[in-house]
């Protein structure tokens, strides 16, 4: 070795080891400062985070001032993923968040497009008896503060915040446009005379073309204000001792241009074999790599189309009845109480409950039916959905936050700020991935500059810029996020609603699915079904005296009764007398006709032969039915049969999902005949019958021990402790808000097919995302060795920076075509019944 290369060993193994230290070493951790009982930190967003480590106490409210000095997609929302959190940060602006850590651990955060990344470190420490328990609103969960400007008042409208934040992207995106523009024009020229030179040897191309100084002259501005994005938040990155994507681009773009700036200059002070400039790589790697960006930002931007449908289905404006009087009046105006008029064809603008007016009303936006549902006085509706023929008049419940629209908009983004597990590993890589790959390209420069061909120098620059350029993370970085944004989109446009991302993840992975029976099922409700009479006897008839004798009775199977002779038209007289009999029937005198209902025992204790009745009975019984018999004037007349129907799309739901390869199990509190009757007709083989609600938890766990992964799906308050207890609970979303509080996914249409849905579309969107890291790691595995320059001692070829740039980009966008890809993929089933 000569002692240049002495030289330039030793200071690549120097620069190296102070870039480790830098970049490894011991990091200041800030910790909270206690104001008022409340923790604070304020938080410098200005190409990453500053401080971008931060400690604080469990138990003890934590703000965090996030003052963003910037403008750009990047930064423009900050992810709390393990806390549910995702705020926006508008350009310009502070914003609070407030949240109450409960639990000692470590907490990342990150940027809207996982390229900045800080840690919250929470230790279990003890809490002052002064701090108070909660946060200033007095609740627990995470309070996004609206945020102020430099003048300190808090920023208007701070509720249209997704507009704002859609805004802001608008302008990234023109403001990306214009340099993309400007690098494509003036770069051009340069790459052209390149390319006509060495590759087409054209005689007839003008010098100016090749000539140092002209390149020099176009490139510069394409330095400065293309790649003006890049290597500010590159050099702010490594500040902050961290790098990303941008730091990597713009070290190589800086040697680039720096060699070539010395050669331009000062020719003489290099060989002239090494006397190379590269203007046109710097123009085509930054311009190209700014294009990749503007494709990311516009593929970002229509991943969060689902939230903005979402929001622009709302009202603006209701018409409500008051003192008589009808009133205009802005959303926000409407209060729980008001009376809301809405006329055919148009959006019901708040939730509530009809009390006068018969319509349907298209509730596909909510539940993904696309049959319309009739409503009449006593029935509920919804905000934003659309009324169709008739006129309406709703009493407001729900308003603004408390909305069904705005909790749909509060899962969707709350599952979009999560992440599943798989972004984890990730994660660990993205953390040491940038660093490593700076000191494989100090490697390259000093194993070419010791060891390469001559211009040793030339060929030892290219091939670090190019390490630097090829290995570059964003592809990485975009992998899971973007798959994440577009499946709980896809999710809550079909009635899917996720409450993170780890259960989109797992609920792929489920090989059982547990149904509860009563209201998941069946319609959670019972129905006449079956009118049988003796010889002798008219069927309109008897129906007529037992819905009579029923009439007056407190027992759900009687109103099921009296209903079903309603729904047929038939006439129910007034009864003269009526006794209810405890446990055994009604017996009651109608138009001059003594009538008993009820069952053996009471027909026994009247004298009464049931056994002509009883086979029949049992029949209706072994079919799921309650059976109930009847007697006029002492003799036996016939029977009525109550059963709480199937859903209508409950046995195509069950068979979508054992298509899947998932095994079904009804469990239910009903007794084991009426189980097993229900459980034949929709084609489950397993049943728990006669469990108690309070036991149906236990039995999602003994399961659980047999190594399954369990999916539960109920709809009642008793539940609740088994939904929570499965590996994923699913709640049907006509069920109680408690079941829903403690599912995992919400199925808003109240159907079984949503199950179905709810696996192909974790199915579908883990093996994205697993391409997604395919594509990425394999990239980067790749594409390293060989700008190292593993094929010169094989083939003699070197990789040329600009077509690093090219297959930078390429990786970025094929990571972001196939995330979109999910857009298209059949996730509902095409059986009657399902969503589409």
């Amino acid at each position: 070795m000569s002692a240049s290369d002495i030289v330039v060993v030793a200071a690549d193994l120097t620069v190296a080891a102070g870039l480790g230290w830098w970049f490894f070493g011991p990091k200041k951790t800030t910790t909270s400062e206690l104001e008022g009982g409340v923790q604070t930190v304020h938080v410098t967003v200005r190409g990453g985070y500053s401080p971008n480590r931060i400690s604080a106490r469990t138990g003890v409210p934590l703000r965090l001032v996030f003052d963003r000095q910037e403008s750009g997609d990047c930064t423009s929302r900050v992810v709390f993923p393990d806390l549910g959190v995702s705020a926006e940060l508008p350009a310009f602006a502070q914003t609070v968040v407030e949240i109450v850590p409960d639990k000692p651990g470590v907490f990342a955060f990150a940027c809207g497009m996982n390229m900045n990344h800080g840690v919250l470190t929470v230790g279990d420490e003890s809490v002052p008896s002064t701090a108070p328990a909660t946060t200033g609103d007095g609740a627990r969960s995470p309070v996004i503060v609206p945020p102020v400007v430099r003048d300190g008042n808090a920023r208007a409208g701070h509720t249209d915040g997704e507009g704002r934040e859609a805004a802001e992207r608008r302008a990234e995106i023109a403001d990306l446009t214009r340099r993309v523009l400007v690098g494509a024009v003036l770069t051009a020229p340069v790459l052209f005379g390149v390319m006509a030179k060495d590759f087409l040897h054209a005689a007839w191309l003008p010098a100016t073309l090749t000539n140092p100084w002209f390149a020099l002259a176009l490139t510069t501005p394409v330095f400065f204000y293309t790649g003006w994005p890049i290597h500010r938040t590159g050099w702010l990155a490594l500040t902050h001792r961290n790098a990303d994507m941008n730091s990597l681009i713009t070290l190589g773009a800086c040697a680039a241009f720096a060699y070539s700036l010395v050669i331009t200059i000062a020719p003489s002070l290099a060989p002239t074999n090494v006397r190379a400039v590269y203007f046109e790589d710097v123009g085509f790697i930054l311009t190209l790599i700014l294009l990749g960006r503007l494709i990311e930002v516009r593929a970002k931007a229509d991943t969060g189309e689902a939230v903005r449908r979402l929001l622009g289905m709302q009202a603006r404006t209701a018409r409500v009845l008051r003192d008589g009087i009808e009133i205009d009046l802005a959303i926000e105006e409407v209060v729980p109480g008001d009376v809301v008029l809405v006329r055919p064809g148009e959006k019901i603008p708040v939730d509530g409950t009809v009390t006068e007016g018969h319509s349907a009303v298209d509730e596909s936006m909510v539940t993904g039916e696309p049959i319309p549902a009739e409503k009449g006085p006593g029935d509920e509706v919804v905000g934003a959905t659309m009324n169709a023929n008739g006129s309406l008049r709703v009493e407001a419940t729900r308003v603004g936050a408390d909305s069904v629209l705005a909790q749909i908009v509060d899962l969707v983004r709350r599952a979009q700020a999560s992440r599943p597990p798989i972004q984890h590993l990730a994660d660990q890589v993205s953390s040491v991935f940038v660093p490593v790959v700076v000191f494989i390209a100090l490697g390259a420069f000093a194993v070419w500059f010791v060891a390469g061909p001559s211009p040793a120098l030339t060929y030892a620059i290219i091939t670090a810029v190019t390490v630097l350029v090829i290995a570059c993370p964003c592809a990485l970085g975009l992998a899971t996020p973007l798959a994440v944004l577009v499946g709980t989109g896809r999710g809550a446009t079909n009635g899917v609603l996720f409450r993170s991302a780890e259960a989109l993840e797992t609920a792929g992975r489920l090989d059982t699915i547990v149904l509860d029976k009563t209201g998941t099922i069946t319609a959670g409700h019972p129905v006449l079904t079956d009118v049988v009479v003796l010889k002798g006897y008219d069927e309109a008839e008897l129906l007529s005296l037992v819905a009579s004798a029923e009439h007056d009775s407190e027992h759900p199977l009687a109103a099921a009764i009296v209903a079903g002779a309603a729904q047929r038209g038939i006439a129910v007289p007034r009864t003269t007398t009526f006794t209810s009999v405890t446990g055994q029937g009604v017996r009651a005198r109608v138009e001059g006709h003594d009538v008993l209902v009820g069952n053996v025992r009471l027909f026994s204790e009247s004298a009464i032969d049931s056994s002509e009745l009883q086979a029949r009975a049992d029949e209706l019984a072994s079919e799921g039915k309650t059976a109930t018999l009847v007697a006029i004037d002492g003799r036996p007349a016939g029977l009525v049969a109550v059963a709480d129907p199937i859903k209508e799309d409950s046995i195509a739901a069950i068979a979508a999902l054992r298509s899947l390869g998932i095994e079904v199990v009804m469990l239910t509190g009903d007794a084991q005949r009426t189980a097993l009757a229900v459980a034949r007709r929709v084609g489950i083989d397993k049943v728990l019958a006669e469990v108690r609600p309070e036991d149906k938890a236990d039995e999602i766990a003994r399961l659980q021990a047999e190594g399954r992964s369990m999916g539960m799906v109920g709809d009642g308050i008793n539940d609740a402790p088994a939904l929570a207890k499965a590996d994923v609970g699913l709640a049907i979303g006509t069920g109680t808000d408690v079941a829903i509080e403690a599912a995992d996914v919400t199925l808003m249409s109240g159907s079984l097919m949503g199950v179905a849905t709810t696996i192909r579309l974790s199915r579908a969107t883990m093996r994205n995302i697993r391409q997604n890291l395919v594509l990425a790691f394999g990239y980067n595995t790749a594409g390293i060795p060989l700008a190292a320059g593993l094929l010169y001692p094989f083939f003699g070829v070197v990789l040329s920076p600009m077509i690093a740039a090219a297959a930078m980009a390429l990786s970025s966008l094929s990571v972001v075509t196939n995330a979109n890809r999910l857009r298209h993929t059949r996730i509902t089933s095409t059986s009657k019944g399902s969503t589409t």
